[in-house]
């Protein structure tokens, strides 16, 4: 099977977040079920700077206001289809946002000209390669069911699409339509009309064949109205076609044996090493080196999604614990002040990097004790699972794909040897504090907090099962 993914962005290219590492390990991993996928992304100076040798396989002189060309490329194992267009990519930094920190003002139609090429591949425009389905990767891919609506062939691709979060949703004024190349009964509520603008999110949950998200739980929240975020109705009369395929993480760059950005190798049978890597994480947040104190840590975007203002507020019970706490991220400016101001306060029990660090995370993961991800809400979630693959116990809440993957300590998991993580609900700072208590409780019993490792180190992480089932998935589509 010929199959499209179409994504704004793509691990180790360009990176954001969790989307990016999907869209890179996905592909490799589907090769095992007999699936050659082809990405189709937008030519960021990141990426086309990564190109050694590109084929130019298509030109347009005028596409959505400049000229364009689609190159075909090899790039660190991946089969890519760059949209080369400068006037729409060709910009440093964030691919979504500008020096100023606001979204790019064209953002509409730099990811309809990316949608708009990945229909016309659909379609038949290359044609020694023609995809049976085209993956489409959040908003920014959305617009492309529409474009196959609307232009109705009977040799088009089907379409799936994957809902990494349903926050980010891709709205944009309806003036835009004549640009976007689109019919005026577009525009309406049966079409991609979200709430009186363009809703590029909308389009493909209206018009692709299948839907799905990234874990099962999510897909059930969604369908209400609490995380459905204005959507669950329409999700509800298209329920059928809706599933929930838990994400996995790329277990050769995730793999304690061989990582070379951590301090000290591992793996599962020899767990000892981690001390060594709790010392160098310690020294490089600032904290006192102490095998003794409980070390939490955060890999997250700071963000009141992730529930980093739940952390905030949950600073001095994790202290009065006798704990220390590491933070790797960026995000909301209040939340960002408010960890260096706990940093300063709290000198050597709290430290506080901002900004986004591949090693950093690498080490945190080897290093840290515990994992906190207290999120709102969380489609899937990927630092959980970095964690159980290197022996680090996540504290989550009990929410979307946390829920999914986190084996809670219960009296009965522990006693099967089943637990691998703590789970609390609600969302709250009460709550938050109460599962930082448990799971320091469980760090000063080894046994306990040995058996959990090991079940977190031996669960399968990988993509091999997620790819299983969304190599089911697309054949339905095909028939």
């Amino acid at each position: 099977m010929q199959l499209l993914s179409v994504a704004s962005e793509i691990f180790p290219l360009i990176k954001t977040g969790g989307l990016a590492d999907v869209t890179g390990a996905l592909p490799k991993a589907l090769e095992a079920e007999g699936i050659h996928v082809r990405t189709l992304v937008p030519g960021y100076p990141g990426v086309t700077g990564a190109l050694e040798r590109a084929e130019t396989i298509y030109s347009h002189a005028d596409f959505f206001g400049g000229p364009a060309r689609l190159l075909a490329a090899h790039v660190m194992g991946l089969e890519l289809l760059v949209l080369d267009a400068p006037h729409l990519y060709d910009r440093r930094g964030n691919p979504y946002i500008g020096p100023d920190g606001q979204e790019w003002a064209d953002n509409g139609i730099r990811f309809a000209a990316l949608s708009r090429m990945a229909a016309s591949i659909g379609q038949g425009l290359l044609q020694e390669w023609v995809p049976a389905v085209i993956h489409l990767h959040d908003w920014q891919a959305g617009l492309t069911a529409a474009y196959l609506a609307y232009d109705p062939r009977p040799d088009s691709a089907g379409t799936v699409m994957t809902v990494h979060n349903l926050a980010f949703q891709g709205q944009f004024p309806p003036s835009l339509l004549p640009e976007l190349g689109l019919p005026p009964a577009a525009l309406a509520i049966d079409g991609i009309e979200y709430y009186g603008a363009i809703g590029y999110l909308k389009a493909g949950l209206r018009f692709a064949d299948r839907i799905n998200t990234v874990s099962p739980t999510y897909a059930a929240e969604i369908l209400s109205p609490e995380h459905g975020m204005g959507f669950d109705g329409l999700l509800r009369g298209r329920e059928s076609i809706v599933s929930g395929i838990l994400n996995g993480i790329d277990d050769e760059h995730w793999n304690p044996a061989t990582d070379r950005l951590i301090a000290s190798r591992f793996d599962a049978t020899c767990i000892e090493a981690r001390a060594a890597n709790k010392e160098a994480l310690q020294l490089r947040f600032g904290l006192t080196p102490d095998p003794r104190a409980p070390l939490f840590a955060v890999v997250s975007r700071l963000t009141w999604q992730k529930g980093m203002d739940l952390l905030l507020a949950a600073v001095p019970a994790l202290l009065a614990a006798g704990a220390q706490l590491a933070v790797l991220g960026s995000g909301e400016p209040w939340i960002e002040a408010g960890l260096r101001e706990a940093a300063f306060t709290h000198t050597g029990r709290v430290g506080c990097i901002l900004g986004y660090d591949e090693a950093g995370a690498h080490l945190l993961q080897a290093g840290t004790d515990a994992l906190l991800v207290p999120s709102r809400f969380e489609p899937c979630g990927l630092t959980q699972l970095c964690a159980l693959r290197y022996g680090a116990i996540p504290v989550v809440a009990r929410v979307g794909g946390l829920c999914d993957t986190v084996i809670d300590a219960s009296p009965m998991a522990l006693a099967a040897s089943a637990a691998t993580g703590v789970q609390f609900q609600p969302p709250s700072s009460a709550m938050l504090e109460a599962a930082i208590r448990r799971t320091v409780a469980l760090f000063r019993n080894p046994a306990a907090w040995r058996s959990m490792q090991h079940a977190g180190m031996a669960t399968d992480v990988s993509w091999r099962l997620p790819a299983r089932s969304y190599g089911e998935l697309f054949r339905e589509v095909v028939g």
